[in-house]
């Protein structure tokens, strides 16, 4: 039994050798998630004492291969939390902002233009005279022309509040975004903005910025509308001029990685790059002859991919495509095998130690798993596709080329899938099909007519390009609405919660890292955690962080009360979260749902589910009936005192003001709350607990004496 065992575990190794070192970027992000889940911060010292002894470890450990490994994975979990921990030490405090109005002078660091105004990004910010280390984003008024760019310094009016809390516990973590890219608020100008003086851009990245609005505008002038801002998205990476219901067509279509700049955008521009420079080289006999011509094109088609990371605004999925490029590149030079899984673990590492903190983001999951499925799906299927390519005739290379678009098409968006259901609460039905039309409209039209723009720019003959890449545009705009327009182009999806994520992603990882049979356990695998939805009970209600909204899900659909100033951005999430359509308003005055939600003008009893006590949802009566029924009492005002004793747990606008939106389980005779402040923590990009204003008596005034 013992040879059998040693047998099989050496035929293993040997299959999968080699296969170990990219399962590394794999346990360094679990080490930085498990940072972030955490409900408190932890010492310091932490990360950096598991993960010396563990690097030292793999170094004693060399013969012994079992142990070694645990080792190194130890050691790769530790440096991601470490690298977590650091990212937040070197995070600038939090911005405490004026409640009332403000006078704010800053210096411009990026202008965007809206589908209706535009929004500017202010730095070095004095709010009513006291600086602010943070960065404020400010919309503008509608109609304020005024001219301004990049390095100028302004002055306004406005309104400005702090990033939002999450619309309900687990939800996403706005404020921990805003923590780590160093924003400290957002807001809207009450009147015009000044310009105080005009100051050229210092700085490449300034430079870089005050260029990318220079190109943003000449194909304003050029595409307007909708085809525009698409144009505009492609070759600066700017999105904020897209109208919301094209974004949405979009979504729902499964094209919209076409405007988020990644991968496939960089390749585009360096495959044509390549093929120009190469097509140069080999005009000159000289250089055919006695030069390395594709390792100067590769170069060249690295230096553009670089030129354009950086006018795209350097995001993470970008600045991992560009990872892989540089890999590539360096493979080509050194005659080795340009893609492989090490790359992109590679690639994963330094990103995950740079920014670790973008590992919980969608872009971060959503783009490594279509990469991963991509690699190790044409490694396995690589047989199946020279077969069908055959000969190379005309017919058969044109179907191997179609059945590589759907294969592509289908391999990405298969394995983000996911984890766009678990952010998006969305899943789309028809995004192969899309995808092998606006794909190779975006890659032999719209983009090289965009790069040839930007050549013909210093010229100003860059509308000669600038139109047809329009209509390139159009044509997309037009695959994307007609798909999304589709019947059931979209299904909502029940929350995944993230435990079931995460089994998920062990899943993908599973099939994709291994490469014997041994991966198939990842199918079960990656079963429970698609199923996971199912195996979770969503909350019964939801209370947001100002009690603005309350509302109640019974069976399939959600009832809300609104009041005046709710957030549309809340209301949505709960809809994400529940799975449903359109919800319906709280009765005044009567029942719904079969009496589970039953109103009259002082309060709703609300019985979601029957075996269950009650909520009761108070609407300002002093004494509402139903508190002996109610296991909870719900108000949008406070409401403390409104039961008699043995008083029903209280969730009210002052509860949600300490502890932020909550969630409410009804089982059987009490309720489980859960606040937002109890599931995030005590953690830095949290606010502190808030503490009630002193009233202080005005002093007493001395009757004036004869």
């Amino acid at each position: 039994m013992q040879q059998l065992i040693g047998g099989w575990f050496e035929a293993w190794q040997a299959a999968e050798r080699g296969r170990f070192v990219p399962w590394l970027p794999v346990f360094m992000g679990t080490g930085v998630l498990c940072y972030f889940a955490l409900r408190a911060e932890p010492p310091y010292w932490l990360g950096i004492t598991v993960a010396l002894p563990a690097v030292g470890g793999v170094l004693l450990l060399r013969r012994c291969v079992v142990p070694r490994a645990a080792a190194l994975a130890l050691a790769a979990a530790a440096i991601g939390f470490s690298a977590a921990q650091f990212a937040t030490a070197r995070a600038l405090p939090q911005a405490m902002l004026p409640t009332h109005a403000a006078n704010l002078t800053g210096t411009v660091r990026s202008v965007e233009a809206l589908p209706e105004g535009r929004r500017i990004t202010l730095e070095a910010v004095l709010v009513d005279g006291e600086t602010l280390q943070r960065w404020l984003r400010i919309r503008l008024k509608k109609g304020d022309e005024q001219a301004i760019a990049t390095g100028d310094t302004v002055r306004l009016r406005a309104l400005v509040r702090s990033p939002m809390p999450p619309a309900y516990p687990g939800a996403w973590d706005l404020q921990r975004d805003a923590w780590y890219s160093g924003q400290g608020g957002s807001g809207y100008a009450l009147g015009p903005v000044e310009r105080i003086a005009e100051t050229p851009p210092s700085g490449p990245l300034r430079v870089v910025q005050r260029l990318r609005e220079f190109i943003a505008q000449r194909i304003s002038m050029v595409v307007p509308g909708a085809a525009g801002a698409v144009s505009i998205t492609l070759l600066t990476g700017v999105t904020a001029g897209i109208p919301a219901s094209d974004h949405d067509a979009f979504r729902a279509s499964g094209l919209a990685h076409l405007l988020a700049v990644a991968g496939l955008h960089i390749g585009i521009v360096m495959g044509w790059t390549l093929a120009f420079a190469r097509l140069v080289l080999a005009a000159s006999e000289h250089a055919s002859l006695h030069w390395p011509a594709k390792k100067l094109a590769a170069l060249t088609a690295l230096l553009a991919g670089g030129g354009y990371m950086v006018l795209t605004g350097m995001h993470v999925p970008i600045v991992r495509a560009f990872a892989m490029a540089c890999l590539y590149t360096f493979a080509v030079l050194a005659g080795r095998r340009a893609i492989s899984l090490r790359g992109l673990a590679l690639a994963a590492t330094v990103l995950m130690l740079i920014e670790p903190q973008e590992v919980p983001g969608v872009s971060f999951q959503m783009s490594f798993s279509a990469v991963l499925a991509l690699i190790s799906g044409y490694e396995a299927l690589r047989p199946a596709l020279r077969e069908l390519h055959g000969s190379g005739s005309r017919l058969r290379r044109f179907a191997s080329h179609l059945a590589a678009l759907a294969l592509t098409s289908a391999l990405a968006g298969t394995a983000s899938a996911p984890f766009g259901a678990y952010h998006f609460g969305r899943l789309q039905v028809y995004f192969v099909v899309a995808n092998m039309v606006a794909v190779p409209l975006a890659a032999l039209w719209v983009m090289p007519a965009g790069l040839i723009a930007l050549l013909l720019m210093p010229f100003g003959l860059d509308w000669l390009a600038f139109v047809p890449m329009g209509w390139g545009a159009d044509a997309i705009l037009y695959v994307a609405r007609t798909t999304a327009a589709l019947p059931a182009a979209t299904f909502d999806v029940p929350h995944m919660p993230s435990w079931g994520l995460a089994v998920t992603g062990l899943g993908i990882a599973w099939l994709g890292l291994w490469r014997s049979r041994w991966r198939l356990i990842g199918v079960p695998v990656l079963v429970l955690g698609l199923i996971s939805p199912l195996l979770m009970r969503p909350a019964d209600l939801m209370v947001s962080a100002d009690a603005r909204l309350i509302g109640v899900r019974v069976q399939d659909t959600v009832y809300l009360q609104s009041v005046s100033g709710a957030s549309k951005f809340t209301r949505d999430a709960w809809l994400q979260y529940w799975a449903a359509g359109t919800p319906l308003p709280m009765p005044v005055d009567g029942e719904a749902a079969n009496g589970a939600v039953a109103c009259r003008k002082d309060a709703c009893l609300l019985r979601p589910l029957a075996h269950a006590k009650a909520a009761l949802l108070v609407r300002g009566a002093s004494h509402p009936d139903g508190c002996r029924e109610s296991s909870v009492i719900v108000s949008a005002e406070p409401a403390r005192g409104l039961c008699p004793r043995p008083w029903p747990a209280l969730v009210d606008r002052f509860t949600v003001w300490k502890n932020g939106a909550t969630a409410i389980w009804l089982d059987g005779w009490r309720a489980r709350i859960l606040t937002d402040r109890a599931f995030r923590g005590d953690r830095p990009w949290v606010p502190p607990l808030p503490t009630p204003r002193e009233r202080v008596a005005p002093p007493l005034q001395q009757a004036p004496t004869e």
